[in-house]
């Protein structure tokens, strides 16, 4: 008989997008999943929409709101699978993920080899998903992983995985609940604890992006100062899986990544962020103002030019949004204007 998948679904504010996503997972060409849907205190029908798909094989519970990391915490501790995946409330799974993944595992044999697929990113349809392959796009050792991940600022979407239960058992529980990487530094723990990383080509999801109502947090002195503390622990990891001039440099330039987004925060976390690369053996450098900001930086100063550079793109990933949004909607009115025609016929 095969093997157990325990798909675990995070839910908050998510009633739009919840029925796609449970007929997702329910739709696998692997057979044995249980789903297990944890509402965490939703305010809209989030609720009501999950219990609609209560079943033997789908599980709906609820909490009050505690963040996401808690929900999946919730679901961990209800899961019956051998297998973990995880599934955020607004994204997809295409129909042959799972096999592909469990596939390659029952092939290898090996408990703690983390599974990792393509994604990609969408708005609100996701047959125009944009599949971009990263450097992190192929087998690597767990060093590798984080060599490549921080040298080169790439990731993986969190429903891109799939753990074993073992390995599950091995990193331990969602611990960052305030940080807006939770989902890398329990990976970062994940990868640390596995014997390599697996990239299985056809394991494909659909991450969807630009949804400011979910569980992503807004930038805040007390979620910059997690995020710091996530981005630390990650270093952490590296340094105790190999402490070498290359993993130190790679450290380095993580800090260094992520010094503009500190500077949003409070001024000790740059300093701190100072101090950590000091004691890797590097300095971290002010980060210079792309071109099309300096005419601000000259006006406003460096500080405003920063504060822009971190705004502008997301207001043009909102408009982005908002186009693919009145897109979506037009097609649904055309579809259901079609159906509608051909009843009357």
């Amino acid at each position: 008989m095969s093997e157990l998948v325990s798909i675990l679904v995070p839910a908050y504010n998510a009633e739009r997008w919840l029925t796609a996503t449970l007929n997702s997972a329910l739709a696998q060409t692997w057979r044995r999943v249980e789903v297990i849907v944890v509402d965490d205190g939703s305010r809209d029908g989030t609720l009501a929409v999950a219990r609609s798909f209560e079943s033997r094989s789908v599980k709906v519970v609820t909490q009050p709101n505690r963040g996401a990391p808690a929900a999946r915490n919730k679901a961990l501790e209800l899961a019956q699978g051998t297998y973990i995946q995880w599934l955020d409330a607004d994204d997809l799974l295409t129909p042959t993920k799972i096999s592909a993944q469990m596939r390659v595992a029952e092939e290898r044999g090996d408990r703690l080899l983390l599974l990792s697929g393509a994604f990609g990113t969408f708005y609100y349809r996701p047959e125009k998903a944009v599949f971009s392959p990263t450097s992190l796009w192929r087998d690597l050792t767990p060093v590798e992983y984080f060599i490549t991940r921080f040298t080169d600022n790439v990731y993986f979407q969190t429903d891109a995985w799939l753990v074993s239960r073992e390995l599950s058992d091995a990193a331990g529980l969602w611990t960052d609940f305030d940080s807006p990487d939770d989902d890398g530094e329990y990976f970062c723990r994940v990868a640390a604890r596995s014997t390599g990383v697996k990239f299985v080509t056809d394991a494909r999801t659909y991450y969807r992006v630009g949804n400011f109502g979910s569980v992503a947090k807004a930038r805040s002195p007390r979620i910059q100062t997690a995020l710091l503390r996530s981005k630390t622990k990650c270093i952490r990891y590296l340094l105790s899986l190999e402490d070498s001039q290359r993993t130190r440099a790679a450290c380095i330039r993580l800090l260094q990544d992520w010094l503009p987004e500190l500077q949003q925060g409070r001024d000790e976390l740059v300093v701190e962020a100072r101090q950590l690369a000091r004691e890797l053996g590097g300095e971290l450098h002010t980060p210079t103002v792309k071109w099309k900001y300096r005419p601000m930086e000259w006006l406003f100063g460096r500080d405003a030019a920063i504060r822009a550079s971190s705004i502008v793109p997301r207001l043009r990933t909102q408009a982005a949004r908002e186009w693919d949004r009145v897109m979506y909607e037009f097609g649904n009115r055309h579809e259901m204007t079609r159906v509608g025609m051909d009843a009357l016929r």
